[in-house]
């Protein structure tokens, strides 16, 4: 984005930066600077009595200011929090030349600048734990104007709140609005805590590609792009699911991969076309098994993130504790529909849709009618986390079907706070089996599903080499981030959410 105007404040600062060039000073210096304590690390450890960080060297970009003559304070902050730095012109300025002081501290430093200072913690006159500048460095002059919130009284004035706004200039979000951060820092706990659960199992962390020539495991619309050199249309994963079973069939026991997905689908509060996802795959386990294994681990999330399993999310409470509620997809549209779907045929199932005000489409089978019934009945009633299992075959066509219920398959999702968060299945393995289900798929492509999976005859060769029983798991990160940070949106857990261009 080309900059075409700019402000009144944005020229004084340019105007600025010129003066202080003028005066040999390099407002963008490349050497090191020997940055050794934090914000944090001294108003935690400041002992009055031994008056200890008594050399110390930081730095900070300057959030507030007090000019009081040839005295001043302001206010420096570092990733790790706010300080009080004190500045004196005669320490900074040891030498008769107060140009330092008198011209580029006094008039050409701004808020936003980012300066580095050595000196010693004090207590000021007023209590206030600071640190006595003995040099003031400029490391990086700032050519905006940070929208820095005031408070008087309680009362908060221009707060930098608007979502658009801070999700298109993050950064700023990041400068001005510091307790986001914490949102992003437990996001990166949350993924170790996941991958060292994973790792202590045994099994293996690994990297699957992102360009597909085909994109399978999942059912959705993917992106589609060119390679020039091969000349043929590629796709943006819309999940990773059949490479990793591959490597199951190459004889791993257990892979999985936190991975970028993405389809090329709507965007609402919890979704993004671009969203990160974990993927695991256990040979000789079933989907039973799985449902332990999912527990287990979102329960340790929740302990070690927050020290209890109950977490507040909005205006709910989430109690993380297993076991967790399991029921299957057809009792539950009889608990909240009222409808018994066990041995209804597909018209049968749309005429009761439309009876009930369902929204459905011609081209919806009968797993897919079913699956809509569940979603307008079901999913807004289910708040704590819940085991939905045994999804029609039509809707599962990477599952084992049922061991006693052969309309149906070994399959579960976790639902949280009236959302998806996880599926996961009893894997299916018969490579007969699984090209049926595939040619299924492309008949309902056929009848106008655009989100109906394609046919992968290298995964079906992966079968036919033998893949052991196994059970997969998918749970969307970004979700489960939502989950665990009480973010409204996904857009409040995603760095960089997708927008539309300015």
């Amino acid at each position: 984005m080309e900059n075409t105007h700019i402000s009144e404040q944005e020229q004084v600062r340019r105007d600025a930066l010129t003066e202080i060039k003028k005066l040999g000073i390099d407002p963008f210096p490349a050497a090191t600077y020997p940055v050794d304590t934090t914000a944090a690390e001294i108003l935690e450890g400041y002992d009055p009595e031994i008056e200890n960080f008594k050399a110390v060297t930081l730095a900070g970009r300057i959030m507030s200011r007090r000019i009081m003559g040839a005295a001043s304070f302001m206010v420096i902050q570092d990733h790790s929090g706010r300080i009080q730095v004190y500045v004196k012109r005669d320490d900074i300025c040891p030498t008769e030349d107060k140009t330092l002081y008198n011209t580029v501290f006094k008039k050409l430093l701004d808020i936003g600048d980012i300066v580095g200072i050595r000196g010693f913690a004090f207590i000021t006159m007023t209590g206030e734990l600071s640190v006595h500048a003995r040099e003031l460095v400029l490391l990086s002059k700032s050519l905006r104007v940070l929208p820095i919130i005031k408070e008087k009284e309680g009362q908060v004035y221009d707060a930098f709140t608007d979502p658009e706004q801070r999700y298109r200039m993050r950064y700023v979000d990041l400068i001005v609005n510091p307790q986001v951060r914490e949102t992003f820092v437990k996001r990166s706990k949350m993924v170790n805590i996941m991958r060292d659960f994973f790792n202590s199992q045994g099994y293996l962390e690994v990297e699957t590609p992102i360009l597909q020539p085909i994109p399978g495991g999942a059912n959705a619309r993917p992106f589609i792009t060119h390679h020039n050199a091969l000349d043929i249309p590629l796709y943006l994963r819309i999940a990773n699911e059949l490479y990793l079973k591959k490597l199951i069939v190459g004889g791993f026991p257990g892979v999985y991969e936190f991975s970028k997905d993405f389809r090329n689908e709507g965007m609402d509060r919890t979704h993004n076309p671009e969203f990160t996802v974990l993927e695991i795959y256990v040979a000789y386990k079933d989907y039973l098994w799985m449902m332990n294994f999912t527990e287990e681990m979102v329960e340790r999330i929740a302990l070690e993130l927050h020290g209890s399993t109950r977490v507040p999310y909005g205006d709910n409470v989430i109690d993380w504790k297993r076991p967790f509620r399991r029921i299957s997809m057809t009792d539950a549209i009889k608990e909240y529909a009222g409808v018994d779907v066990t041995d209804m045929e597909e018209e049968d199932l749309r005429r009761t849709c439309m009876d009930l005000n369902v929204h459905i489409t011609p081209f919806m089978g009968k797993g897919k009618l079913i699956d809509a019934l569940f979603g307008e009945f079901c999913e807004k009633h289910l708040i704590q986390p819940t085991f939905i299992t045994d999804y029609p075959v039509s809707t599962s066509p990477l599952t084992k079907r049922h061991r006693e219920k052969l309309h149906l398959t070994e399959r579960f999702e976790l639902f949280v706070n009236g959302k998806e968060l996880a599926n996961a299945y009893s894997e299916l393995n018969d490579p007969l089996d699984q090209l049926e289900r595939f040619k299924e798929q492309l008949r309902l492509k056929e009848k106008g599903d655009d989100e109906a999976m394609f046919i992968d005859m290298d995964f079906i060769r992966a079968l036919e080499f033998g893949m052991p029983p196994t059970s997969g798991m998918g749970i969307g990160i970004d979700r489960l981030c939502m989950l665990m940070t009480n973010a409204p949106s996904i857009q409040d857990v995603l760095f960089f959410p997708q927008m539309r261009p300015e």
